[in-house]
């Protein structure tokens, strides 16, 4: 049976580690019909829309998706295409995994976490209130008249909403993960100790779901910048961990510093009925057509792909055979190399022959 998955290429060096990943995914013996398209900034020039609607409903169409990294301009023009993404198909459940590989130069080769972030609400739900605006002033009016706190008028404001029912969806989301994937304890992350009304209502209703419905599966709750502390000391404490939004994306990226950055680094976006593969690094347009970047977290995203699918087999293969090509160290991008200037570093397309040759 062939797996109908819509490959979204992306821009700058996205196309380039797309075809890499193609090829890996295909070299495990699992068929796919993919359904090739194109979002991010060249299609923003055609189209007027980074991501035209045809992409969204090959997804709806497909149900999964692989997408190579695309750009989000800083400042100017569109909104990023990811985000996008995770609303358009309420794709709440971020899963990052951040395992170290032999090879790959890092202070904590024992890493292997797994985080899980919340992707909807918290300070990223973007509710927003520009300094000065009318909203804002009649907001510290409200404040000031519900709960005796007088923010001062030259203040930007930001809402912070923690539900019930996000909660308890992202929280079953790192547990469900951790029963599949043989993980032994979840680490419930949050400021509740500052924050009582949202982070407390994060802490009580995770704890509440892990009691009541994962009895079997060891739990306990941190502090955030306690979490952080013990991170980089005591990482091997750690198995999978379960944060909202704002603080998920930063620990998100402070796992993948420890195994080597981001180019090593695969995600998932995953909804009750859709699920989106990526590499969360960015597109590095001034590399573009140059055959020299790392595809690897595009190829360990399309590892994640894999098991989604229950294609258990062909993703142990596919992640054991990137593990032995970054291990011997021969066939590998010049960032994977001991130094960034060694000449005998290999292109991207190069790397994916040797990973495709260990699949045989």
């Amino acid at each position: 049976m062939a797996y109908e998955v819509t490959f979204i290429r992306g821009d700058g060096t996205g196309p380039e580690i797309s075809e890499a990943t193609r090829r890996v995914l295909e070299a495990t013996g699992v068929d796919f019909n993919w359904d090739w398209q194109d979002a991010g900034v060249d299609v923003y020039a055609d189209e007027g829309t980074p991501l035209p609607d045809r992409v969204i409903e090959s997804i709806r169409q497909t149900k999964v998706a692989i997408k190579g990294p695309i750009t989000t301009p800083v400042g100017s023009g569109f909104r990023s295409v990811n985000v996008a993404l995770r609303k358009e198909l309420d794709l709440y459940s971020c899963q990052r995994p951040s395992k170290a590989y032999e090879g790959v130069k890092t202070r904590f080769p024992e890493s292997n976490l797994v985080i899980i972030r919340e992707n909807h609400e918290d300070l990223y739900a973007g509710i927003e209130f520009e300094m000065g605006s009318k909203e804002a002033l009649e907001l510290i009016e409200d404040v000031d008249k519900l709960i005796g706190v007088r923010m001062r008028e030259d203040s930007g404001i930001s809402i912070k909403p923690i539900s019930v029912f996000g909660t308890e969806r992202i929280v079953r989301s790192g547990f469900e993960y951790a029963k599949k994937h043989r993980r032994k304890k979840v680490t419930l992350a949050h400021k509740a100790n500052i924050m009582k009304f949202s982070d407390g209502l994060w802490l009580k209703t995770g704890t509440r779901i892990a009691e009541e419905e994962y009895p079997e599966i060891d739990f306990e709750e941190r502090i955030i910048d306690n979490l952080c502390n013990q991170l980089v000391m005591r990482p091997e404490e750690y198995d999978l961990i379960i944060l909202p939004n704002l603080y998920g994306d930063i620990v998100s990226d402070l796992a993948a510093g420890m195994i080597g950055g981001l180019g090593v680094a695969p995600g998932a976006n995953i909804g009750d009925e859709y699920a989106v593969f990526e590499a969360v690094h960015g597109s590095a347009p001034k590399y573009a057509g140059k055959n020299v970047i790392n595809p690897t977290a595009l190829m360990l995203s399309g590892v994640m792909m894999l098991h989604h699918l229950e294609e258990d087999a062909a993703a142990d293969a596919l992640e054991n055979a990137i593990a032995d090509v970054i291990r011997e160290g021969k066939n590998v991008t010049y960032d994977l190399k001991p130094t960034r200037d060694d000449p005998t570093a290999v292109g991207t397309s190069q790397y994916a022959d040797a990973i495709i040759e260990k699949l045989g």
